[in-house]
């Protein structure tokens, strides 16, 4: 089943981000280093145009660095795009943002008025916990939630830097669908909104190809079976989520799951690749073209009907 979470509220915040890019110098977009693709909003490029962008790759300290290193390269291939990871665990690596600004607009001439910068990002990639260690201050709201800001607010920061927040938003079709289920597995939708069950099945499908030996770790698996399945009941049976009579709960483990991972307990893990998005992007736009096709054809077949039955 395909996950989407475009609330009103979301649609809001893309409109009102339109009506003030204009007066912006450069963009800000928090991604969340742990799924680089599916965290970065594809509506942004059409509303920052050609303005510089950089791209913090937030929670850093979660991922796999060597994947981290791979996904800068691959981001910084996209034109007026300079990717930074960043952790809160190391405040040095957000501050050095303010020197970035100046720097990609050192050609500028900026010395007669403050340089205006917007932070966007989707709910809950710690966007605002970015904001306070820059303002040096808790001037911006905080949750473990999807959903935390609301509205836009300024903020004055050192470097004569003024920054736009803006409320985190999705976009109206998650697509590829996998990116739904990734989202969902490191906290960016509601959880009212997917199934954990069907979200852990997906990740620890993952996990068991790319993070074999961090399973076995954590759960003291000797071996991962095949069975994606068989596998999340393992680790149920390892972490005690049995119900009488020795079936695993499967709505505990998963839920079990999806919080180790979101804590890094399993360990520093990217859930994506380049390659791989790439490979889903395709296969999704493919998807979309047998179903516009389907829809055209069967749109043609009422129309012969209906040409039949006026006759």
């Amino acid at each position: 089943m395909a996950i989407n979470w475009f609330p009103g509220h979301m649609h809001k915040a893309r409109k009102e981000i339109a009506e003030v890019m204009a007066h912006m110098d450069v963009v800000i977009e928090v991604l969340d280093a742990r799924i680089p693709y599916s965290s970065e909003n594809p509506m942004i490029p059409a509303l920052r145009g050609d303005k510089p962008c950089i791209k913090l790759l937030n929670k850093a300290d979660l991922a796999d660095p060597a994947m981290t290193e791979r996904w800068v390269a691959h981001l910084e291939q996209e034109q007026g795009v300079t990717a930074l990871p960043v952790t809160h665990h190391k405040p040095e690596s957000i501050r050095r943002l303010l020197v970035q600004i100046q720097d990609i607009l050192a050609d500028r001439n900026l010395s007669a008025r403050n340089t205006q910068a917007m932070i966007m990002g989707i709910p809950n990639v710690g966007k605002s916990t970015l904001i306070n260690i820059l303002a040096g201050r808790k001037i911006a709201k905080t949750g473990n939630e999807a959903g935390v800001t609301k509205a836009q607010q300024r903020i004055k920061l050192d470097n004569r830097v003024v920054l736009t927040d803006t409320p985190g938003f999705l976009w109206p079709k998650l697509n590829p669908p996998s990116c739904g289920y990734r989202l969902a597995a490191t906290g960016a939708i509601k959880e009212k909104i997917f199934d954990y069950p069907e979200v852990a099945l997906f990740t620890v499908a993952y996990l068991g190809q790319q993070y074999p030996e961090a399973l076995k770790a954590r759960y003291r698996l000797t071996a991962l079976p095949d069975d994606d399945l068989e596998l999340l009941e393992d680790i149920g049976r390892a972490r005690g989520t049995v119900r009488k009579g020795g079936q695993v709960d499967l709505e505990k483990v998963s839920a079990l799951l999806i919080s180790e991972l979101r804590d890094g307990v399993l360990g520093p893990i990217t859930l994506e690749t380049p390659e791989m998005t790439e490979r889903e992007e395709a296969e999704a736009r493919e998807a979309d073209e047998r179903a516009r096709i389907e829809k055209e054809e069967k749109a043609k077949l009422r129309r012969q009907r209906a040409r039949k039955n006026r006759r």
